[in-house]
């Protein structure tokens, strides 16, 4: 059974959620909050699979509550719920520790399948819609998130040049079956490099290791 905290302001939006997800057979809702202060505070006390976090709330936002549930090292992860025109939140919120995001307007069975997914540890956005949202949004970072050129990010110099090539196209959008097939290599294998990718770089999943990928200059 997966356990959702559901975290928005507007009534109406959570009801909505509570009635969805309760029709499922796998999944029970544990709890809601308004803001992102009884976000943070309800899964540190209820310990969700999942909190299907709102950006937009009064007082502590998504964001910020994203990162402080995140920072307390519990297996709780997040599904932020954005609009495509507020792409510094999307981005904002990846970066806070994220395992994800799915627009407002989402279809039922993409909210289903995106908590699912987190809550096996997966990234919810699929590798080729990731590159299309992140080429597009991380243009328009604030020029103080933009990291030194002259500063090689440390975590890329532990990986192997195999390693280094699946991060760059991962990065691109790329699937494990699309790798498997270019690199010719067994789906198996890529799996493998990818978990490792994952270890050796602190990511948490793979919409993080594209963030990192874009971060580095790997891609760009």
């Amino acid at each position: 059974m997966t356990t959702v905290l559901i975290a928005d302001d507007q009534p109406l939006q959570r009801f909505g959620f509570r009635m969805l997800l309760e029709s499922q057979d796998d999944m029970t809702v544990v709890g809601e909050a308004a803001n992102g202060a009884e976000a943070a505070r309800m899964t540190a006390e209820l310990h969700p699979d999942v909190v299907l976090m709102d950006v937009r709330m009064p007082g502590l936002d998504g964001i910020e509550a994203t990162r402080r549930i995140v920072a307390s090292g519990g297996r709780t992860r997040v599904l932020i719920l954005t609009t495509f025109d507020l792409d510094e939140y999307a981005y904002s919120g990846l970066r806070a520790g994220a395992s994800g995001f799915l627009v407002k307007d989402a279809q039922p069975e993409e909210l289903l399948s995106g908590i699912r997914a987190v809550a096996t540890g997966d990234a919810v956005v699929a590798p080729s819609l990731t590159r299309r949202l992140l080429d597009a949004y991380v243009h328009h970072l604030p020029a103080a998130t933009a990291p030194e050129a002259s500063s090689p990010d440390p975590r890329l110099a532990v990986l192997t040049d195999r390693e280094t090539e699946i991060l760059r196209v991962m990065g691109q959008g790329w699937t494990n079956t699309e790798i498997a097939e270019r690199l010719h290599l067994a789906e198996s294998t890529v799996k493998t490099h990818v978990g490792r990718i994952l270890a050796k770089t602190g990511s948490r999943d793979r919409v993080q290791a594209v963030i990192l990928a874009y971060d580095t200059k790997l891609v760009g």
